[in-house]
């Protein structure tokens, strides 16, 4: 299979950890593929209208967008502890939980449009405060969410996956300090930070997104 992947998507790199927790990254050929609003990937347009990645290439050469689908369909692949519980209420707090993180990763590209990428004398300051105050709000309900036991030596789910790789994403881009002021949030992102499959992903340098 095909991953068209850029280096610093929080959403890529959501894909890329679970391939790693699942065992699944050596079936993997990544292609790294610079995508923006502003400028266009003419190859990652052929295979995603939307003109973005992750995009997953399968044997078929069916090409699957986005990162939850494409999560999704690696975790039909194996035999092992499930990335989507299939456990009623573990299922619904896991997606609940991606869905959030994905929600502030949006705020976060939003907010960092309105900081730094776009022309100063188009930038909104207003737009920039309201993103800020979701990924807050946001930050707020997971401290008291957030339990010990959600890391564990076995596979994660879909949730915490979704929530470690947007907030490395936040903190690598100095989007928010996300980490001030919540020390269960702050303890639990340092220990899933530590995962073999967090480390072998790890944000560096820069790049366009």
């Amino acid at each position: 299979m095909k991953l068209l992947y850029q280096t610093h998507s929080p959403y890529a790199r959501k894909v890329l950890v679970a391939a790693h927790e699942l065992g699944l990254q050596h079936r993997l050929e990544v292609m790294h593929h610079d995508t923006s609003p502003t400028r266009r990937n003419d190859e990652v347009f052929g295979l995603n209208p939307l003109g973005k990645v992750p995009v997953l290439i399968v044997d078929d050469d069916l090409a699957l967008f986005d990162s939850s689908v494409i999560c999704e369909y690696l975790d039909g692949l194996h035999s092992g502890a499930k990335l989507i519980p299939t456990e009623h209420g573990g299922r619904y707090r896991a997606l609940r939980r991606q869905a959030l993180a994905l929600g502030m990763a949006d705020a976060g590209i939003a907010a960092r449009w309105e900081s730094e990428r776009r022309p100063e004398a188009s930038r909104w300051p207003p737009m920039l405060q309201g993103q800020l105050e979701k990924i807050a709000a946001a930050c707020d309900f997971l401290e008291q969410e957030i339990g010990e036991a959600t890391v564990t030596e076995t596979v994660p789910d879909i949730g915490d996956i979704a929530l470690a790789t947007t907030l490395s994403w936040i903190a690598f881009r100095n989007v928010y300090p996300f980490a001030a002021g919540r020390p269960r949030l702050s303890s639990w992102y340092n220990r899933f930070s530590a995962r073999p499959s967090m480390q072998a992903t790890t944000l560096v340098g820069d790049t366009c997104d």
